[in-house]
């Protein structure tokens, strides 16, 4: 399966969520491959930290010229996550014509969700009669739970056509910042704590085949 974690706008997260997908993945005993293709190249470099500091498992990254042989991506590999966003247009498009299902991680604001509309304008005006299956979830919540904003947030997502509200909800944690600067996931670093316990919730809606 191919999974492009994308939106349009900056600073919502996608590179985190590549990379700890990945790694749960590879934990999971899954063949899976990265694909950074994103010029600001945030996943190479903390693959490259992971990889310095000879933690396991690795996973494989692949160029993202790679991304115009779909049919080759997925005879060699179970699943191929492709971290993407507008700094490349060109990658942005063909990530979004070649996926099986898109991943928007939303912040809890309200130009996120006019952002998320838009993307999914974007992406219709790509794809053609194969339209991947588009999930979206809020990323980076608050904790205090006197601020509404992520409700509110979630709530607007739920309305949206043509994506599907996960319920799981990552927050905003040092934890995150933290492990990705290490080269771990959010499950190594602190694998009872509270990021670890809602990206399993994460992790189990999304792959729970794997799980099966």
């Amino acid at each position: 399966m191919i999974t492009v974690i994308g939106s349009l706008k900056g600073g919502s997260g996608k590179s985190t969520v590549t990379f700890n997908l990945a790694i749960w993945l590879a934990m999971a005993e899954r063949n899976v491959a990265v694909i950074d293709a994103d010029p600001q190249a945030t996943l190479t470099d903390v693959l490259e930290v992971r990889r310095e500091e000879r933690f396991q498992p690795m996973v494989e990254r692949l160029d993202s010229a790679q991304m115009e042989d779909r049919g080759n991506l997925l005879a060699e590999h179970e699943e191929i996550l492709i971290d993407v966003g507008t700094a490349s247009m060109e990658n942005l498009k063909l990530a979004v014509m070649i996926a099986d299902r898109l991943l928007v991680p939303v912040p809890p604001s309200q130009a996120d969700i006019w952002s998320t509309q838009r993307f999914l304008r974007f992406v219709d005006s790509v794809v053609g009669k194969r339209k991947p299956e588009i999930l979206g979830f809020i990323n980076r919540a608050d904790t205090h739970h006197a601020v509404r904003e992520s409700d509110e947030a979630a709530a607007a997502l739920v309305s949206l056509p043509g994506i599907r509200h996960l319920k799981p909800r990552l927050s905003q944690r040092t934890v995150y910042r933290r492990s990705f600067s290490e080269g771990l996931a959010v499950f190594e670093q602190e694998p009872r704590g509270k990021g670890a316990a809602e990206w399993n919730a994460l992790a189990a809606v999304l792959y729970a085949n794997v799980l099966a």
